[in-house]
């Protein structure tokens, strides 16, 4: 788009990185581009967008999918999310409102962590094209984020940790979380293939078996864990929450 300085381009496809100034999105009041009012709004817009990602994934949020979800046409829509990557923020703000409020917290900090992991973990599969929004992204935070940060960094308090730690700790948990869930989603829909899971069994028995792969073979024949997804995440959540050290 040509014009003003203070205009991004428009993309649809997800690819550009977003123009938008985080004070102007965040602070400034939505006042859509000069003509009648508009039959909708920005939450309306994002409410819509949403929704469309949780029936079909985030390849189906477009802004003419979006347009047509709130019955607007695709080029009023910029005056409230000029690309696709603004529009993904707007997104994952508004899902994020869905953590507050908070459990309370305890006063453990690795206690309260793992509730916030867990409360990460049950959105995201409510929403499971929310680790692939948040893979290879920058994010500007938003107001829900922002509250929901500032809970994480309140739950950290008790730890011997400098600011900075605490925010990379919540990063890690996060991005801990997303990967995790992302993993979840797709040994799902493996295992809806009986067939190719029985497959790559027999082929993992095989590699064990051949002599080669020792310490494969071993890890293969320990006792078997729960392999439930909840008692998978919860473990090893236990094992990296338990292992950080607090004077870091």
């Amino acid at each position: 788009m040509a014009g003003r300085s203070d205009q991004v381009v428009v993309r649809d496809d997800g690819s550009g990185a977003g123009g938008v100034d985080p004070q102007k999105l965040w602070q400034s009041p939505q006042q859509p581009r000069k003509g009648r009012k508009p039959a909708f709004s920005r939450e309306a817009i994002t409410a819509a967008a949403v929704a469309l990602a949780d029936a079909e994934g985030i390849d189906a949020v477009t802004m003419r999918r979006v347009a047509s979800q709130v019955g607007a046409g695709v080029m009023s829509l910029y005056s409230y999310a000029p690309d696709k990557e603004t529009l993904l923020r707007l997104m994952v703000d508004q899902v994020n409102g869905e953590l507050s409020p908070p459990d309370p917290l305890t006063g453990d900090w690795r206690a309260d962590l793992k509730a916030i992991a867990h409360a990460q973990r049950a959105l995201m599969l409510r929403h499971p094209w929310l680790p692939a929004a948040l893979f290879n992204r920058r994010w500007s935070l938003g107001p829900n984020t922002l509250a929901f940060l500032e809970h994480a960094l309140a739950a950290l308090r008790p730890a011997a940790l400098d600011g900075g730690a605490k925010l990379e700790v919540f990063s890690l948990i996060t991005g801990f979380t997303a990967r995790l869930v992302a993993d979840e989603i797709a040994q799902a829909a493996f295992s809806a293939s009986p067939e190719l899971a029985a497959a790559e069994a027999r082929y993992l028995a095989s590699v064990a078996a051949d002599g080669h792969h020792p310490e494969l073979a071993e890890a293969l024949s320990a006792p078997a864990r729960p392999l439930t997804p909840d008692a998978t995440f919860a473990r090893l959540l236990d094992r990296m929450v338990d292992g950080l050290d607090a004077g870091s």
